[in-house]
């Protein structure tokens, strides 16, 4: 193995750093991008609707390309830190411009804008973000530091999106939309260039040539353990966007709380994953990924249970930290388990292609954006939820308790049996790491 192995505590946490980066970037974009501009500096609508569509669009195509190009690449410096380190900067550059659009544009003008700046930062945060998320499989080849380093970027993530949605009002509110910008901006390039503190490249493993696109994306998407990965992935994403979208209108029509109390919910959900990463390391390093991740879909589908019965706030308080426990098993597994997929793809290739990987998983993921908003809006039509009621029909009620509960478990059930078939466990996946560790030219990755 690399002497590079069994880097220590500082190193892992340092390109964790890079999580924090994504998160927050991600999780602003995300939560206040249409409040900005539609409600605040006045873009139609209609415009913002149609930006979107398009912006949408780019946004699942430029991550298999963005993979490919960087599995390409070949430099004195490396394939991946390149990226990270020289557009980096660009990237907090073109996050804090998101925010600070020319005064007197009309809305013609103001469209143009909005598209041309969204085109720069998600290519940008394509590059660099997946980038930096490809050096994870390379950088660490055992399943004990998978486990470990996978935990620690959930960490940082859940710290970068606590800074994003909470911290982001604060800054607004006080210093206003553009120093809110430039504060994040900051706050985005010191987690990626700290992150590089971290990282390092493995260039004597990568194998032979690289593969062609079409060559690429057909040993992709005939790779029996990629596709029931990503199908999980998918429906995971899917649960916990639908739960994610439903869990404003849950509490406010069916326990009757105030919005700046919705808070609470999600800091019970949070806190408790940001403690229990601790606990699936442990798992993971007992059961293997494939049997902690059927574990974690269990028991994320138990805790939404009470969701069909709650009415006060106190009882949802009680319930959410061991929603909390699942979705912190599903948040750390999940690079797991590609990462053993792409150990997999090297067997059978000669290659190592993280970057196509990690691209099209982005790309399949993006599926569940469009899903989750068919599945929402065909649920609440079906109970006749109506847009300005201060109380809402009891048919509209089940429908945003099934939203919480039922639909989800619908996903969880695909996931489970996607996750059931995969089939890189036991002694196939010990078998794997011994051939993977013989084609790289050392000693099996032990657990």
């Amino acid at each position: 193995m690399n002497a590079r192995s069994g880097q220590s505590l500082g190193r892992k946490l340092a390109y964790s750093g890079g999580s924090l980066a994504a998160a927050v970037s991600g999780q602003v974009i995300g939560f206040y991008l249409l409040y900005f501009y539609v409600d605040i500096i006045g873009l139609p609508l209609t415009y913002y609707k149609l930006g979107m569509v398009i912006y949408a669009i780019w946004n699942a195509l430029n991550d298999p390309l963005a993979g490919h190009i960087s599995d390409r690449t070949r430099s004195r410096w490396g394939r991946r830190i390149p990226y990270i380190r020289y557009l980096s900067l660009p990237l907090a550059i073109s996050f804090a411009l998101v925010w600070t659009p020319p005064a007197g544009l009309s809305h013609t003008g103001l469209f143009a804008y909005f598209i041309a700046v969204l085109f720069v930062f998600d290519t940008l945060f394509t590059f660099v973000v997946l980038n930096w998320t490809a050096l994870f499989p390379e950088m660490y080849p055992s399943l004990d530091e998978r486990s470990q380093v996978s935990a620690l970027r959930q960490l940082m993530g859940l710290v970068g999106l606590v800074v994003g949605v909470a911290l982001a009002p604060m800054l607004y509110s006080s210093l206003g939309w553009t120093n809110m910008g430039v504060v994040l901006a900051v706050v985005i390039a010191a987690g990626m260039y700290i992150s590089l503190l971290g990282s390092f490249e493995r260039p004597e493993i990568r194998g032979g040539e690289s593969i062609p696109l079409g060559p690429a994306l057909r040993h992709t998407f005939t790779n029996r353990s990629f596709i029931t990965f990503v199908l999980a992935s998918l429906l995971i994403q899917f649960c916990f966007g639908v739960m994610s979208a439903a869990m404003p209108l849950y509490a406010k029509y069916v326990l009757g709380v105030p919005d700046a109390q919705v808070t609470l919910l999600w800091a019970g959900i949070f806190g408790s994953a940001f403690v229990m990463l601790f606990l699936w390391q442990w798992i993971t390093r007992r059961l293997a990924p494939r049997k902690s991740t059927l574990l974690a879909i269990v028991l994320f589908g138990v805790a939404l249970a009470p969701f069909l019965y709650l009415t006060d706030l106190s009882g949802a308080l009680a319930a959410v930290p061991f929603i909390g426990l699942g979705l912190a098993g599903l948040m750390m597994l999940i690079d797991v388990l590609i990462a053993d997929v792409i150990d997999e793809d090297q067997v059978k290739t000669g290659t190592r292609r993280e970057g196509m990987y990690f691209g099209m998983n982005g790309f399949v993921i993006r599926l569940s954006i469009a899903l989750q908003g068919l599945v929402i809006g065909t649920v609440l039509q079906l109970g006749n939820y109506a847009q300005g009621l201060a109380q809402q029909p009891p048919e509209a009620i089940q429908a945003m308790r099934a939203l919480m509960t039922v639909v989800p478990w619908i996903g969880l059930a695909g996931a489970f049996l996607a996750v059931w078939f995969h089939s890189l466990d036991g002694r196939r996946l010990e078998e794997l790491k011994a051939e993977v560790a013989r084609v790289q030219g050392g000693t099996p990755a032990s657990g």
